[in-house]
């Protein structure tokens, strides 16, 4: 049984009338009786009387009449929904997030995203770059957000924006009376980092910046996100550098200053995805991405 079928034989129990049912189909009689014709061989019973004013509906015509509309119905909204599923209008995303990323652009690309999509699922995964990787590869994940990601050729790789760099101070500190702070200003400071994974991120692009620039760099604690590298600094174990997202931290006797240096202006933000993922709901998130600004 076909849905054109399903069709002809719902417009025709409508119209009781092969002429009038004709018309509203847009097409000519006889096509419509051989269709109706055929419905009724596949059912093994007639669907219709024929009468001189038109055709009444049999019991089985009856019985087919009361489910038919559900069918199509049912029919018209698989198809609406696959529809908007190829659109990216509906559907699931699952976004792996860090610590400092989600303080600031990523909600904003998120909810921007959910604006115009509201009926595609949002599922946010906390996890580490190489947790990203993984679960990329694994499918578990449509996107990554994260700093730094490596190049891998079966990844792409698209730069969300570069943040400034901050020194997080305790308040009282004597640094907290300049307007912007060197590394020189820091040298044998006692500084907190983050993240201690093995993969390069900010705290080796630190380290790095501190060797470049010939400064005596004085690691106190390696912690493994900025919510705790805050949290130190705030109890006045140490000092730390971190990114402007995580600047909106704000403990008590926190304070912020902006970091001057040559080598370490400002860090990438970026996200990373299969590289043959073809979902429209990740290309529709790609173009939300490519519309906020950089820096």
């Amino acid at each position: 049984m076909e849905l054109r079928q399903m069709r002809y034989f719902t417009t025709l129990a409508q119209e009781r009338n092969f002429h009038r049912a004709a018309e509203r189909l847009h097409m000519t009689q006889p096509p419509l009786t051989r269709q109706i014709r055929m419905l009724e061989d596949e059912v093994g019973a007639p669907l219709f009387i024929r009468t001189a004013k038109g055709v009444e509906l049999t019991d089985a015509g009856q019985t087919l009449f009361d489910d038919a509309p559900k069918v199509l119905a049912l029919a018209q909204l698989a198809t609406d929904r696959a529809k908007r599923t190829g659109a990216g209008l509906l559907g699931q995303l699952d976004v792996g997030i860090f610590g400092s990323g989600v303080l600031n652009v990523i909600p904003k690309i998120l909810a921007a995203f959910h604006a115009a999509r509201p009926d595609v699922k949002i599922r946010l995964h906390n996890m580490t770059k190489g947790e990203q990787i993984e679960a990329l590869r694994e499918r578990r994940i449509t996107i990554g957000f994260h700093r730094l990601p490596p190049a891998e050729k079966d990844l792409k790789v698209h730069l969300v924006l570069r943040e400034p760099m901050l020194v997080g101070l305790f308040e009282g500190h004597p640094l907290c009376a300049k307007k912007t702070i060197s590394l020189q200003d820091l040298e044998d400071q006692p500084m907190i980092l983050y993240p201690n994974t093995p993969m390069r991120g900010m705290a080796q692009e630190i380290i790095s910046a501190f060797q470049k620039e010939k400064v005596r760099l004085c690691i106190e604690q390696e912690v493994e996100d900025v919510t705790t590298c805050v949290a130190l600094v705030s109890g006045r174990f140490g000092l730390c550098i971190t990114t402007e997202s995580g600047g909106n931290l704000r403990l008590p006797g926190m304070v912020y200053r902006p970091l001057k240096s040559r080598f370490l202006k400002d860090i990438e933000l970026s996200c990373i995805h299969n590289a043959n993922d073809k979902s429209p709901v990740l290309a529709a998130l790609l173009q939300v991405i490519r519309k906020f600004p950089k820096t």
